[in-house]
């Protein structure tokens, strides 16, 4: 049967979440954009990013991939991803609304199979920001530093508007032959 989600709970170590934003913080920030340009979406995503390309982290996430994808989502995934820290502050209101991670009218011979997001901030020191899925509930511990989260790309989902401190989050989009 396949699974909506994985995770593993404070599943990576503090050495390794220390590893992850320092490389993180030596990218430039950018504010985050979406795959439409279209002006009535602009609002749906508020928050800043910094690229990520290195084979450490790509190393440490795989995996997860290869686990979720033969054990619950079976998915056909290779190694190629996409990675970036995302920063939700409280200051701007910074949210990202329903959404999914494929790019259904990309040109390209792939799609994202894969998302991968990585808790990187210590839940008492913001609140609100929470993940959620489109029409499921769960009670599942997204929030516990260096949990991994690990769900299809097309599975619609949002992040809830930080209202105190900053939520910093790893994520990733493993790719894999084009959804049929």
């Amino acid at each position: 049967m396949r699974e909506l989600y994985q995770v593993w709970p404070s599943s990576l170590c503090e050495e390794q979440v220390a590893r992850i934003v320092t490389l993180a913080l030596a990218r430039p920030a950018e504010d985050a954009t979406l795959f439409s340009s279209a002006e009535d979406l602009q609002d749906l995503r508020t928050c800043t990013v910094r690229w990520l390309d290195d084979p450490w982290i790509r190393a440490l996430l795989w995996p997860y991939v290869q686990r979720a994808s033969a054990h619950g989502f079976q998915v056909a995934v290779d190694g190629r991803c996409e990675m970036q820290m995302v920063e939700y502050s409280a200051q701007t209101g910074d949210h990202y609304g329903w959404h999914h991670d494929v790019q259904w009218h990309g040109q390209g011979d792939v799609d994202r199979k894969i998302s991968v997001t990585v808790q990187l901030t210590n839940p008492k020191s913001y609140a609100g920001g929470d993940l959620e899925f489109d029409a499921l509930t769960t009670n599942a511990d997204f929030r516990s530093k260096g949990t991994v989260v690990l769900f299809p790309s097309y599975l619609r989902h949002r992040i809830r508007p930080v209202t105190t401190g900053t939520r910093r989050a790893l994520v990733a989009w493993f790719s894999g032959p084009r959804w049929t």
